[in-house]
């Protein structure tokens, strides 16, 4: 009996992005690694918008792959719509067939940097390295629901305290809010809008990724 294969859907942008030149028009992802305390490893999936700088989320586990990523699309997408393109490196996570599908159905353009040229994803390397100097390596962090709190604290701190010189010495959330898509404007920064639940993890239970995974499947079905 001879199985029908099913069919890879590819989306269709493989190269750099431009230059963003409004709020969610592109947003970059990347990943950081840090360890616990005792040792145990974790790492960060962090999304921010291109053209506000905005840090739209941080998620920290031990484990993230690409079906937590396209989970973590799916709560930005419910809160601020898709992005024309993603900006992302080449790692598995990113070229996985979860990830291209997410994007093909929601007519996402994947933007992939060069190999070896991290610099073409300069914007989420920059906030990477704040990121590392001023709370990974300034916490130690004891469990995964410390890291996960500090981290969303800082980020918070990040979005709405801390000015950037590249946005006129403004806070990403006051330079979104003159763009118009602040809390005044088309839709709410994340500081502004209903929270989500922290993603949980083997420290805090069984991670419930069946709604997302039982969408992608029914679209390759």
């Amino acid at each position: 009996m001879q199985c029908k294969k099913r069919k890879r859907f590819r989306t269709e942008a493989r190269v750099p992005v431009t230059l963003p030149t409004r709020a969610n028009d592109v947003w970059t992802i990347d990943y950081t690694h840090d360890q616990l305390a005792s040792g145990r490893k974790v790492r960060t999936l962090n999304l921010m918008d291109g053209h506000t700088r905005e840090a739209l989320t941080i998620e920290a586990d031990t484990s993230l792959p690409g079906l937590r990523v396209v989970r973590a699309l799916e709560q930005l997408w419910e809160r601020r719509g898709a992005p024309p393109a993603i900006q992302v490196d080449n790692g598995t996570e990113f070229t996985s067939r979860v990830v291209d599908q997410w994007a093909y159905q929601n007519h996402v353009a994947l933007h992939f940097i060069e190999r070896g040229k991290p610099t073409q994803n300069a914007f989420i390397e920059s906030f990477n390295g704040k990121f590392r100097d001023e709370c990974l390596n300034q916490n130690c962090f004891v469990d995964l629901r410390e890291a996960r709190q500090v981290i969303e604290a800082w980020r918070v701190d990040y979005n709405t305290v801390r000015p950037h010189s590249s946005l006129g010495y403004r806070t990403p959330e006051e330079f979104a809010a003159a763009k118009g898509c602040g809390k005044d404007g088309g839709f709410a920064t994340l500081e502004n809008a209903a929270r989500f639940p922290l993603s949980p993890s083997r420290d805090d239970g069984p991670i419930s990724t069946f709604a997302v995974e039982s969408k992608i499947l029914g679209a390759l079905l």
